[in-house]
């Protein structure tokens, strides 16, 4: 459980920082877009750049500000097949104040770094906010079961990992008991929450209690107080 809530809490504060960065590229992008002038440029070449698995190709592109002489710069953005050839004209935007800082208008140079973040940062964000809601109603859920729910004694089957959910490449373990319901004669499996240390060497009892909602057994609670926190 201490694993998860460090996850949790790590994952909202990598989508906050993420969406916080977002805003202030956003700003600036505003705010240079806000006080540009415009000119005609020359794509003149492209800079390939390369990292582990693919290669990007952004244009080098020439350009005159009004009243100076010509300049150059290569544009931030990337893609793979180029978005511009050689010879291409198009529009770019500079400071006044500094015509050596130009970019090229185009919706992706001047929007595509604080809009693929502030993706990442919503999706992190959500994502981390949405397994601390989680976990919190389903605390309720289980002090409910508790205090509400009808008790029944299980008989103990085993420990097994939980394949379907992993941290850093471990698995977290579940306790797995079960239940013959006299009055129907079917057999209830019920697993426990996860847990994120081997607990079989402290379970020294036949039976585990296992609380669950009449009428409704797939909403159930297997009762684990008598295992050892984690450190």
């Amino acid at each position: 459980m201490r694993v998860m809530s460090i996850a949790k809490y790590f994952i909202i504060m990598v989508g906050a920082g993420l969406l916080v960065v977002a805003f202030f590229l956003y700003q600036n992008s505003q705010t240079f877009v806000d006080k540009a002038a415009s000119t005609e440029g020359t794509v003149v070449g492209l800079m390939e750049s390369r990292s582990e698995d693919s290669i990007t190709y952004r244009p080098v592109v020439q350009y005159t500000p009004e009243n100076g002489s010509m300049l150059e710069f290569t544009s931030s953005a990337g893609s793979n097949p180029p978005n511009y050839s050689r010879g291409q004209r198009i529009e770019v935007l500079y400071d006044p104040a500094n015509p050596a800082n130009a970019r090229i208008k185009s919706f992706f140079s001047l929007w595509g770094a604080p809009l693929i973040l502030a993706g990442l940062g919503a999706l992190c964000f959500i994502s981390g906010a949405g397994a601390f809601v989680f976990s919190r109603l389903a605390h309720r859920s289980n002090q409910s079961l508790m205090e509400n729910g009808l008790r029944i004694d299980t008989q103990f089957q085993g420990v097994e990992r939980n394949t379907a959910f992993s941290i850093n490449g471990k698995y977290p373990y579940q306790v797995v008991a079960q239940w013959l319901n006299p009055s129907t004669n079917q057999v209830h499996v019920f697993k426990s929450q996860n847990i994120w240390f081997d607990p079989s060497s402290y379970i020294n009892t036949d039976t585990i209690a296992v609380f669950v909602e009449p009428g409704n057994f797939k909403k159930h609670h297997v009762d684990l107080s008598f295992l050892p926190k984690l450190a």
